[in-house]
């Protein structure tokens, strides 16, 4: 028993019910040009939302760009996203593009948004309230067409509470909000992921590896996934490279998750072999 690569699609119907009405709230979104704003912990997959709802717009056939707010210096965050003119400062040797403009015909990603700077917020605001740019040093404004996708894993009407995030900026950027539950939520959805990260990897690394043992999926079903998704990828990138056969053992998966405690009990998930 277990699950096999080639019956990745078959937990779909029961996937959790709050990732269904995501999925179907993509479908019904993407076409439009409203903002969006995804809320939910570190590594619940609030980027590849954001590329899914890019991908069935009008915008798929541009770009894509993706920044996180909260892992560049205040003091180059302005440049990154707006670019600047020849001599607006010391090293501006010459004219650069800022991610805005970059992402002008597609979709800008925000990720973090919430570790942005008060003063930061308020231009970001005026972009799009106005669809117009202006390169730091620059002359004049000029118009932008692309659509705003934000992300946080930060309680942003606390912040707002707090002073620390504009609140007609939040009222801008929320147009539609995704909230994303944790994996430790939804359980049900460990064996989709687990087979289609067994197929990409096996696929990428050239390797055999067609499922996974029925005692590796309960190690993986029991364990809270404080990490969520992405330490889920991460677990099964590392079983696919240790994998020397066909199906993934508990001897391919960390020892911290092999031992962990059961966090609460699962139910069966109507999987077979």
């Amino acid at each position: 028993k277990g699950i096999l690569v080639q019956e990745v699609y078959a937990p779909i119907r029961n996937v959790n019910r709050a990732m269904k009405r995501i999925a179907q709230l993509v479908e019904k979104i993407a076409p439009s040009k409203a903002t969006v704003l995804i809320q939910g912990e570190s590594g619940t997959g609030k980027e590849v939302i954001a590329q899914a709802i890019h991908r069935r717009s009008d915008r798929a056939q541009k770009a894509f760009i993706p920044i996180n707010c909260a892992a560049i210096p205040e003091a180059l965050l302005e440049s990154e996203l707006f670019g600047y003119e020849a001599g607006a400062f010391t090293d501006a040797k010459r004219r650069k593009k800022g991610i805005i403009e970059m992402a002008d015909g597609g979709t800008l990603f925000l990720d973090e948004i919430s570790g942005m700077r008060l003063e930061m917020q308020a231009k970001l605001l005026r972009v799009l309230e106005y669809e117009t740019l202006r390169r730091v040093g620059g002359p004049q404004d000029f118009k932008v067409d692309l659509r705003v996708i934000a992300a946080t894993n930060q309680d942003i009407k606390s912040l707002i509470a707090e002073g620390a995030f504009r609140e007609d900026l939040f009222y801008r950027l929320s147009v539609v909000v995704f909230d994303v539950p944790p994996l430790r939520e939804r359980p049900k959805d460990i064996d989709l992921f687990v087979a289609t990260f067994i197929a990409e990897f096996s696929e990428s690394m050239g390797k055999g590896v067609k499922g996974i043992s029925e005692e590796a999926l309960a190690i993986l079903r029991r364990y809270p996934w404080p990490g969520n998704v992405r330490e889920l990828r991460n677990v099964m990138e590392r079983a696919v490279i240790l994998c020397d056969g066909e199906e993934i053992q508990p001897s391919h998966l960390p020892a911290e998750i092999v031992g962990a405690r059961r966090h609460r009990p699962l139910p069966g998930l109507g999987l077979s072999s």
